[in-house]
C-alpha cells in the first residue's frame, strides 16, 4: 500500500465562543481552504469565517429562466408554426394561457438543476467519500464538541506552524487527519469511466426487470387470469358476433333487469297517471328515512319541510299550493311520482336525472307520512 497523504489539521474546541473566535482568528490568518463544524447551527459563525456568498442561487435562477423560456418557445412553436389552431377568435399563441405552465417548468427546472449542480459541482458526485469521515475528530463533533479543519492545500499551511497556531488559539486537540493517495484528488469524477459504467448497468438492469416484470410475468398465471375477462371493452372487436361489432343495440322487445320503464312519460296526461302508476315500494323505516331525506333537499325550499307551501324562497319564486289540500290528499300516488318525474306546468322542473326511480317512490311515502300527520283523521288515512 502506498504512503498516505496528509488532508488537513483537525482542531477540538470545547464550547461555541471559541471556536467562533478561532474561526475568526484563522479567516485573519489569511487562511481559505478550511472549514468549521457544529452538531447544530452557532449564530455569527459564517460572518467569522468570511463566507463567500453562495452561487447555488445564480444556478437556479439561470436555470428556472431556461425552463420558462424553453416552455414559451415549445407552446409558440406547436400553435403557431407546427399546428396552428383558430379557437374562438384567438391569437394562435395566447400566452395568458400558458403562465401556469411557465410558472411549473420554472420551478422544475430550477429546483432539480439546483439539486444536481449541488451533488455533481459542489458535493463532487461520484465521490461518496471524505478524510473526515470515521474519524474521531467526526466523532466529537457530531456530539457535543466544535472544530475546525485546515486542508494542507491551503497557501498559507505548514504542518508545525499551522499545528502551534491552531493550539494557541485554545484547542483541545490538534490531530493530523490523512488520505490515501487513491481518494485525495477532489477533482471532478462524473466523466469517470467506472462511475459512467455503473449508470449504464444500473440503467439496463432497471430497464430488464421493468420490462420482465410488466410484459412476462404479468402474462403468468396466477395474473394472467386478470386479462382474461369475460367482457367486451367499448368500441372494441367481437369475435362471436358475425359483423366483428363489440357494443351491441338492446335487443328489440325487451328491458335491462331494474330499468323498467315508466309507463306514463308525458306530464300533462295525469289522468293516465292516476291510472296505471301505482308505488311499488313497500314502506319501511329505511324507505321513510331515504324519502325525507330527499324531500328535504329537492322539495322542501318551495314546498317547505311540512309540504305545507311554506317556501323558504322568500317571492323569488312562486309559490306551491299546500299538500295538505282534500284533492292532493285524496290524489293518487301516480300523480306525485309523475310530477317528480316530469316536472308540472312549466313552473316546477323535472327531478328524474337527480333522484333515482325507487326515491322517488320514497319521497310519495314521505308526503303520505306528512298528509297523515297533519290530517290523522281524514279519509286518505282509512
Amino acid at each position: 500500500m502506498s504512503e498516505k497523504r496528509l488532508y488537513g489539521l483537525a482542531a477540538i474546541f470545547d464550547t461555541p465562543e471559541k471556536v467562533v473566535a478561532a474561526a475568526r482568528a484563522v479567516a485573519g490568518r489569511g487562511f481559505t481552504k478550511y472549514d468549521s463544524y457544529s452538531s447544530y447551527p452557532i449564530h455569527g459563525l459564517d460572518s467569522a469565517m468570511r463566507l463567500k456568498r453562495t452561487r447555488i442561487p445564480f444556478v437556479t435562477l439561470v436555470a428556472g429562466l431556461s425552463g420558462a423560456v424553453l416552455l414559451v418557445l415549445f407552446t409558440w412553436w406547436t400553435n403557431s408554426v407546427d399546428f396552428p389552431l383558430a379557437i374562438g377568435g384567438k391569437p394562435y399563441f395566447a400566452w395568458p394561457d400558458y403562465v401556469p405552465l411557465m410558472f411549473e417548468m420554472t420551478v422544475l427546472f430550477g429546483a432539480v438543476s439546483t439539486v444536481i449542480a449541488l451533488l455533481v459541482v459542489w458535493l463532487k458526485l461520484p465521490r461518496n467519500s471524505h478524510p473526515l469521515h470515521d474519524t474521531e475528530f467526526m466523532k466529537k463533533v457530531s456530539k457535543d464538541k466544535f472544530g475546525i479543519c485546515i486542508e494542507s492545500d491551503d497557501p498559507g499551511f505548514n504542518e508545525t506552524e499551522t499545528r502551534r497556531f491552531l493550539e494557541d488559539l485554545g484547542a483541545e486537540s490538534v490531530d493530523s487527519v490523512y488520505d490515501e493517495p487513491v481518494d485525495i484528488s477532489l477533482k471532478q469524477k462524473v466523466l469517470d469511466p467506472k462511475f459512467i459504467a455503473a449508470i449504464v448497468v444500473v440503467a439496463v438492469v432497471s430497464s430488464a426487470t421493468t420490462y420482465l416484470a410488466l410484459n412476462k410475468m404479468l402474462l403468468i398465471r396466477p395474473w394472467s387470469s386478470l386479462n382474461a375477462q369475460f367482457k367486451v371493452n367499448p368500441e372494441s372487436r367481437s369475435r362471436f358476433y358475425s359483423d366483428g361489432i363489440g357494443m351491441r343495440p338492446p335487443v328489440t322487445g325487451t328491458v335491462a333487469r331494474g330499468h323498467l320503464p315508466d309507463p306514463i312519460t308525458v306530464s300533462d296526461n295525469l289522468a293516465a297517471a292516476e291510472k296505471y302508476l301505482v308505488n311499488p315500494v313497500l314502506p319501511s323505516p329505511h324507505v321513510m328515512e331515504v324519502g325525507q331525506r330527499d324531500f328535504n333537499t329537492y322539495c322542501s325550499p318551495c314546498h317547505g319541510y311540512f309540504a305545507d307551501g311554506n317556501s323558504r324562497l322568500q317571492g323569488q319564486f312562486p309559490s306551491p299550493p299546500s299538500l295538505h289540500t282534500d284533492s292532493l290528499r285524496l290524489a293518487p300516488d301516480g300523480l306525485y311520482y309523475n310530477v317528480i318525474t316530469n316536472g308540472f306546468q312549466g313552473v316546477m322542473p323535472s327531478y328524474a336525472r337527480q333522484i333515482p326511480r325507487k326515491e322517488r317512490w320514497a319521497i310519495v311515502w314521505y308526503i303520505r307520512a306528512l298528509q297523515k300527520a297533519q290530517n290523522p283523521n281524514g279519509p286518505e288515512a282509512k
